[in-house]
């Protein structure tokens, strides 16, 4: 029921109408439906589209996705991508095909768009205190019996305000939390020490809108993170839940869920987890890494575990952004037309790839060609050789960090090699 639930609404997204919300897409499309564009497979470069456009590798989103599920069965993790990442529920559903135990979210707004596409079931990777959203909660929780939630809890004060907006919500099935335990002094959340998630522990059995269902993390936090600092860390994440389990905490559950792992640091999570001990019921190790639907040219292309294991495969990056020459004013400057508002710019500058010329369609290597910095809506490059651009020129810009890559597009074009389109991904950021 809740697969077709999310397919039926997939299949509305298609029936949107094109119009002059989604940038990039050709003007001669306005009024038809998403569907009967995509339908049309139009070329990325030739049937219209405007620049700059943002658009999606379909074989590299594939090998990424089908990367991950190989990985995760391999280690013995189950997996619940980030999806604060995309926002995109058609990748969520792609995900979920891929074997995913269900999908993560770091805000209420996010776990409301993943339930009116009918996710069945949502980690969220943060303390839940907001009463309008813990109402929410406890009516999406009575509605539907089969809808699994699970959050952090990192402090009493946290607890004292979920259990009196669950009470005030007349809630009828308590909320399964997740003490989650900071990775170190000046880290991000999370009970700092060991004395103080049990005294979390405590607090939690003293409610009963709330159920403790196990111990999590968030090991990128993990200050000055080498392998040696997350490992030790993991090892104390680890030992909080046999330690919690070994004093009752963990009684009749039917699976005890111990989490961590982002995109930078999941092999380390996988090593240690392997050696978790026997608990009083089966564990859920539940892996949270969700960049890799895209993967990138920057940040997690130096970051990846993949680099550490490069006998278990290699993710691709997915994105590309393409822009036009509008400004060839000195032969050692040109700028094009995409900026701040089209390119992730918070961990690196987008890097020059390929240019398409503008005169024939040929590729030829960016080779030469840096960009230097971005405006608003000017990308600035700089360029060794007065031949290597003119205006009219297309630059394939790649770029880094994900997260604010797919929150500047409301829908991307998923293309073939050759550029054909083949769907658009709808994201609600």
């Amino acid at each position: 029921m809740a697969g077709e639930r999310l397919a039926q609404e997939l299949t509305d997204l298609a029936d949107e109408k094109v119009d002059h919300r989604f940038k990039a897409l050709p003007p001669d499309a306005a009024g038809r439906t998403v569907g009967e564009l995509a339908a049309e497979r139009r070329n990325l470069f030739t049937d219209g589209f405007t620049t700059p456009v943002l658009a999606l590798s379909a074989a590299s989103v594939e090998h990424n996705l089908a990367l991950l599920e190989t990985y995760t069965a391999r280690h013995g993790l189950a997996f619940a991508p980030h999806g604060k990442t995309s926002m995109a529920p058609q990748l969520f559903a792609r995900q979920l095909a891929h074997g995913a135990w269900g999908i993560t979210a770091a805000v209420p707004h996010q776990a409301r768009v993943y339930r009116d596409f009918g996710i069945q079931r949502i980690f969220l990777a943060n303390e839940v205190v907001d009463a309008a959203a813990l109402h929410w909660l406890a009516g999406e929780l009575a509605a539907d019996p089969d809808f699994r939630f699970i959050c952090y809890v990192d402090s009493v004060r946290g607890i004292e305000l979920m259990d009196a907006a669950l009470r005030a919500a007349e809630a009828t099935r308590p909320v399964d939390v997740v003490i989650e335990l900071g990775a170190g002094e000046g880290a991000r959340t999370g009970a700092r020490t060991e004395v103080e998630c049990r005294e979390l522990a405590d607090a939690i059995a003293g409610v009963d809108t709330l159920r403790l269902v196990g111990v999590a993390g968030y090991e990128g936090e993990v200050p000055d993170a080498d392998e040696e600092r997350v490992t030790a860390w993991l090892r104390r994440l680890v030992a909080l839940a046999a330690d919690l389990d070994a004093c009752g905490r963990f009684a009749d559950l039917d699976e005890i869920v111990v989490s961590a792992g982002g995109s930078a640091w999941f092999d380390t999570v996988a090593e240690v987890f392997a050696d978790l001990p026997e608990l009083s019921a089966p564990i859920l190790k539940l892996l949270r890494s969700g960049a890799y639907v895209s993967h990138d040219d920057g940040h997690y292309r130096h970051l990846t575990p993949f680099n550490r294991v490069p006998d278990e495969g290699a993710l691709q990056p997915a994105f590309r952004l393409w822009a036009q020459v509008v400004s060839r004013p000195t032969p050692e400057q040109a700028f094009l037309n995409a900026g701040k508002r089209d390119a992730a710019y918070d961990l690196d500058l987008p890097r020059a790839q390929t240019v398409r010329s503008g005169r024939d369609g040929t590729l030829r290597p960016a080779a030469g060609i840096t960009v230097t910095g971005l405006s608003d809506q000017h990308a600035w490059l700089r360029t060794e050789h007065a031949g290597d651009l003119e205006v009219g020129d297309w630059v394939a810009l790649g770029l880094s960090h994900p997260c604010t890559s797919f929150d500047k597009w409301q829908l991307i074009p998923l293309v073939e090699e050759d550029g054909t389109v083949v769907d658009f991904i709808r994201t609600f950021f």
